[in-house]
């Protein structure tokens, strides 16, 4: 490695031990690993191969490769540029989550500091020979190789730099490594915190280069791509291609939130150059020409380096909030996975500790969803399908009505009607007239004669015709009992997979709950069949007084019809809805006359038409009954109150050993599965405590003093064009100032002497809203900052 020295004014403003500690809080969690679970604020650099992007990182950091390491094109580097007293170099590897538990520990291992970098090329070799990288074996790995560089002259900067591009396929790339390659770049883009640095080449035209593809796919609305033109000294000047860079790099074709910067490198094949000659040569470039008409805010890399300062800076400040609280959901969900797992169990003592938990917490939950009172977080949401089906009172609630609706229409063999119009009418019910039904009734009542007197029938005939017309009710009645134990079911596996891990759960279901529910479903059928039996084979019974006053009912609506016709018959008048007047005499006697007389001339027809009526005024209050008893004698009794006795801890205690070693004894599968959650935990944690100590940022409005209106990162041509580049540079980053209280530091951070009254951060910013997440400094301290910002707006403004 050789490693440049360079020292410009823009290096100057953001050298801040805040903003320091900010950006290495955030290294600390890459290191850590935490990336792996949650996306990190980053810049990322993209590119095609040959786009110039190797260069590029190497005018923003200072430090140039030995091309024999050819990392760039081999695998992600973060590469970490730190301002110090000291100058220091160190390389080490974060292995990718694929790897086995072995490998990531000896990558993990892979740890150097040098004092000198004469060693640094054997050391990168060293580093790519552990990750399985070799000329003729593997090429592309998707590890991180971390390299640290520190020095009074290095900018405050962290970049990841992934892998070239690759457009097909060649003799030393293969069409896997091309899609490997791909696949490393498409998952870091895609990554909603990072801001991508999309590095394109003028020898080419931009439309046919992949990283604007993928950037476009990966940042659709171009809020947190930047994009950086390379070799624009390969373009003819005048030529068409000039003025299309040109307008590419004013942000006027491909538009980009935070716009376009002009890079121009030294060619690798100038022979020995420092970067002072590049400097010299690039501004001599730049001040030619149609580039010395442009912003200098967008030329070179002097302007670059604090350009992308400000853009990490502003971007771990505003994502820093949801960071937090995704790094405390995941924690949560990991806890939460790690309870259901349950503490190692070896001994038959620790498995049955672990069943009389899980019991415990299977009968607070089933008495939680029997009762209706839904507040455990295993209910969650009511309007999603899993959410209702874990809410069995209200599933069963609701079963039951649509029970007794679905009996209510279609339990009746035949419905009397009188219209020819059927069609609201069951399919499964046979229409029929009350006429025809009589004829049916009579022909059964001759056929079933015994002692009774004309006019009058055999209470069996009764029985016979309430058995028919009850028909439909077992097969509506099971089938509802099947759809109900089905639901149970379904709850019973949601609550087995909330309360246990998966691999416990399955066997707690298969083991236990299956066998009980097959059991219940046999007594449901039994008491059902029970239930039916006085139905289907017993004489009707009733004390109700329902019935008689059905009864009564049922003849006097059947009488209204028939007086009804009458009276129309007399007055002349289609309808009696209506009022009608008379116009003439009417002789009353003859009405009263042909009223006493509606007699049934057919005594036989008579009793039938009794019967009819009989039957009818039996069925409704049986129907009722019925309704009742499979709700409350079935599905309530046999089905819904043992569900808590299905998984007890007396249970457990009565279970032999071989049952609870089965249900209870670790897998192999969950044991590396509690190894796992528990480092994931580990790391998540250690990143909430990183994150925490920034607890206090917040965004101070304008009213507090700041010197702009927002962060603004679109453009820095919004910067005065007139004004020296390096100082615009400088002030525009300075409108982002962090201020924190020494506060006691974890690991990766040194503890400084001056311990604080209160954990704040303050992170003020030109912003009409603030943001806070913790609690602040006092009023003192805010006066006392307020004061300091605005001595330093004035000295500004006399500037």
């Amino acid at each position: 490695m050789i490693l440049n020295l360079f020292q410009t004014d823009a290096l100057n403003g953001f050298g801040s031990k805040d903003q320091l500690d900010l950006l290495d809080s955030v290294d600390c969690l890459r290191s850590q690993g935490i990336s792996h679970y949650v996306s990190l604020p980053q810049i990322i650099v993209c590119g095609d191969q040959s786009s110039g992007k190797s260069s590029v990182l190497e005018a923003i950091s200072g430090v140039s490769f030995p091309v024999k390491s050819n990392l760039s094109t081999r695998f992600p580097t973060e590469l970490v540029l730190r301002k110090t007293s000291q100058m220091s170099v160190s390389v080490s590897i974060v292995p990718h989550q694929a790897r086995t538990e072995p490998e990531r520990l000896a990558l993990s291992s892979f740890h150097e500091e040098l004092e000198g970098f004469e060693g640094l090329p054997n050391l990168i070799e060293n580093a790519k020979a552990a990750m399985g990288i070799s000329t003729h074996g593997k090429a592309f790995s998707k590890d991180l190789l971390r390299v640290e560089v520190s020095g009074p002259d290095r900018p405050h900067l962290t970049i990841v730099d992934l892998p070239g591009l690759i457009h097909s396929e060649t003799r030393l790339q293969s069409a896997s490594d091309v899609e490997l390659v791909q696949d490393v770049v498409q998952s870091y883009m895609k990554e909603p915190r990072s801001i991508i640095l999309a590095v394109i080449s003028a020898k080419n035209d931009y439309a046919n280069q992949v990283v604007l593809k993928l950037a476009r796919a990966a940042d659709k609305k171009g809020n947190r791509t930047l994009g950086v033109i390379t070799k624009p000294d390969t373009l003819i000047a005048g030529s068409e291609s000039e003025a299309m860079y040109v307008s590419l790099a004013r942000n006027q074709d491909v538009e980009f939130r935070l716009g376009w910067h002009v890079l121009k490198n030294m060619d690798s094949e100038t022979g020995e150059w420092s970067l002072a000659d590049r400097d010299v040569k690039e501004e001599e470039f730049f001040s030619q020409g149609i580039w010395g008409d442009m912003s200098r805010s967008l030329l070179g890399v002097d302007t670059l380096r604090s350009r992308l300062s400000k853009v990490l800076l502003g971007q771990i400040a505003a994502e820093l909030p949801s960071l937090i609280d995704e790094i405390e959901i995941k924690s949560t969900a990991c806890r939460n996975r790690l309870n259901k797992l349950g503490d190692p169990r070896v001994t038959l003592a620790e498995q049955q500790l672990y069943l009389f938990h899980l019991s415990q917490s299977f009968q607070s939950l089933v008495k939680a969803a029997v009762d209706g009172t839904y507040n455990e977080p295993f209910f969650g949401d009511a309007k999603s399908e899993p959410g209702y089906q874990r809410r069995i009172r209200a599933v069963m609630q609701n079963l039951n009505s649509d029970f007794a609706d679905n009996i209510a229409r279609r339990g009746h063999c035949r419905e009397v009607t009188n219209s020819k119009d059927t069609s609201h009418i069951c399919k499964d019910v046979i229409p029929i007239t009350r006429d025809e039904f009589l004829d049916n009734i009579q022909h059964l009542m001759k056929r079933t004669k015994g002692r009774e007197l004309p006019g009058t029938f055999n209470p069996m005939i009764v029985s016979d015709l309430f058995l028919e017309q009850s028909t439909p009710w077992e097969a509506i009645a099971r089938s509802h009992i099947d759809k109900v134990w089905k639901a149970v079911k379904e709850f019973l596996a949601y609550a087995a997979a909330y309360v246990a891990d998966v691999t416990t759960s399955k066997t707690l279901f298969q083991k236990i709950f299956e066998p009980a529910l097959n059991q219940l479903l046999k007594t449901l059928h039994e008491k059902t069949t029970e239930l039916l039996k006085p139905h289907q084979e017993s004489h009707p019974i009733t004390y109700n007084h329902y019935f008689t006053e059905t009864f009564q009912k049922v003849r006097n609506e059947r009488n209204q019809n028939e007086y009804s016709k009458i009276i129309q018959q007399f007055f002349g008048v289609s309808s009696l809805e209506t009022s009608h007047y008379c116009n003439r005499n009417h002789d009353l006697h003859r009405l009263v006359s042909a009223l006493v007389q509606r007699t049934e001339s057919d005594m036989n027809r008579f009793a039938c038409s009794e019967a009819l009526d009989c039957m009818e005024a039996y069925y409704k209050v049986a129907l009722k009954r019925f309704i009742d008893d499979i709700a409350i004698e079935v599905i309530e009794a046999k089905l819904i109150s043992p569900l808590g006795g299905i998984f007890t801890p007396v249970a457990v205690s009565a279970m032999s050993a071989e049952l609870v070693t089965s249900m209870a004894g670790e897998s192999e599968e969950s044991r590396a599965q509690r190894e796992q959650l528990t480092k994931q935990l580990n790391i998540l944690t250690k990143g909430s405590d990183t994150c925490k100590r920034f607890i206090g940022v917040r965004l101070l409005g304008a009213n507090d003093g700041a010197t702009q209106s927002d962060f603004d990162f679109t453009n820095d041509s919004a910067i005065d064009e007139s004004s020296d580049s390096d100082e615009a540079s400088r002030l525009s980053f300075d409108s982002v100032k962090l201020r924190r209280p020494s506060v006691e530091r974890s690991e990766c951070v040194i503890e400084e002497d001056a311990p604080a009254p209160a954990p704040a951060v303050v992170l003020e910013a030109p912003d009409s809203e603030f943001v806070e997440l913790g609690l602040g400094s006092s009023k003192n301290k805010k006066s006392k900052k307020k004061s300091k910002l605005s001595a330093a707006r004035a000295v500004f403004e006399e500037e």
